[in-house]
């Protein structure tokens, strides 16, 4: 009785003509682990994300901080600059896949919520002004990339007209009458993700899409279970609707970012004392991989070999710890990410002026070209 090739030794069953093995602990721990046993497959044939790229990053965690990390090298990132846009007010507090989709639908299609839904992080009223749709408009009619992470699945909406809000309502406006919580349906998530694909599609054809699933999870659950389980069940209804999304897109600007998965499967001990925010080591480790394979810079293999060992070694540190020595280490680095060493913070340096140059020479070309436009049209008036 012959064997099929594909079906490895030991084996009793067809294995397909593609597989993929779950790495054991031992590989996993290994400075190509990142690399090999989770980015592989996802990432673009070549990098593309130069400096006269104009991007737009907002959602949750990770857009926020990759739009830092790439707006201190110098990359034009639209979301980072301070402007009336909500998505730059408040560019990491869209979390559901509806605030989202209401930001393009908003900007593109002229649709204003029924009722005010928009609140910030002191719920404070965020309306529906004209100026800042226009804005708004702009900055996604100039993106050359979207990048976009959703955080949760969990939500709050206006029962009458099925409107959903940001995030929860304010308390002085909370109405049990009308204001009711629930946890989007994989189908509506699916519709909700494919609704923001398809519009950038249809106004931006040529843009690339980067759809990213923040490793932050719920702070509290308002279901009546624990909100591990709750967390859970929110992340798995995100990451399986992006990857049917993305999956029928078929798409070669169309990519998942597995930030998540990272976090989740690259280090023992990822998170902070809260066990929501990962630790300065890890998300620099995310920052670094998405430079090595998005963006047209000089960070290479090596070097993001050489971030990962460091960072798996500050990792094995904080398992063998203790909990006080944990929250210290955690004090000691929020908001750092790993110092450059002198040389390496010159080129940084001389390579991010180089970018800024070319970003605002790109920005006033378009200013320039927006003013021969209005001028244009005043004369035809």
């Amino acid at each position: 009785m012959s064997v099929s090739p594909a079906a490895p030794s030991g084996s009793s069953f067809f294995r397909g003509d593609v597989m993929n093995l779950m790495p054991k602990a031992g590989p996993l721990r290994e400075p190509s682990a990142v690399e090999e046993f989770i980015l592989k497959g996802w990432m673009p044939k070549e990098r593309f994300i130069g400096a006269d790229a104009n991007i737009v990053a907002f959602g949750s965690c990770f857009a926020a901080n990759i739009g830092r990390y790439l707006n201190n090298l110098g990359f034009a990132i639209a979301t980072q600059r301070e402007g009336k846009a909500h998505i730059q007010k408040i560019s990491d507090g869209l979390v559901n896949v509806y605030a989202i989709a209401q930001q393009f639908e908003w900007a593109w299609e002229n649709r204003v919520p029924d009722i005010q839904l928009w609140h910030g992080w002191k719920a404070e009223d965020y309306g529906y002004d004209e100026d800042v749709r226009l804005e708004t408009k702009r900055l996604f009619d100039e993106a050359d990339v979207f990048i976009l992470t959703f955080g949760l699945s969990e939500i709050w909406y206006d029962e009458p007209t099925g409107e959903v809000f940001w995030r929860a309502v304010p308390e002085d406006k909370f109405d049990a009458s009308r204001h009711k919580f629930r946890v989007a349906t994989h189908a509506e998530t699916v519709e909700r993700l494919q609704r923001i694909y398809s519009l950038i599609r249809q106004h931006r054809p040529n843009a690339a899409i980067i759809f990213t699933l923040s490793p932050v999870g719920l702070a509290a659950t308002f279901r009546p279970v624990s909100c591990i389980t709750a967390n859970a069940v929110s992340k798995a209804k995100l990451r399986s609707a992006i990857d049917e999304v993305h999956s029928a897109a078929k798409d070669p600007k169309f990519f998942y970012f597995p930030a998540y998965e990272v976090v989740m499967q690259g280090f023992r001990t990822p998170f902070m004392m809260d066990m929501r925010h990962p630790h300065a080591h890890v998300i620099d480790t995310n920052m670094k991989a998405f430079e090595r394979y998005f963006c047209t810079t000089d960070f290479d293999e090596a070097g993001l070999r050489e971030v990962i060992t460091d960072a798996l070694s500050t990792d094995e540190k904080l398992t063998k710890g203790t909990d006080s020595e944990a929250r210290a280490f955690a004090h000691a680095q929020k908001g750092k990410v790993k110092e450059l060493k002198p040389a390496e913070q010159v080129e940084k340096q001389v390579l991010k002026a180089k970018r800024i140059a070319e970003r605002d020479a790109r920005i006033k070309e378009r200013e320039e070209k927006a003013e021969r436009r209005a001028l244009k049209a005043a004369k035809a008036k």
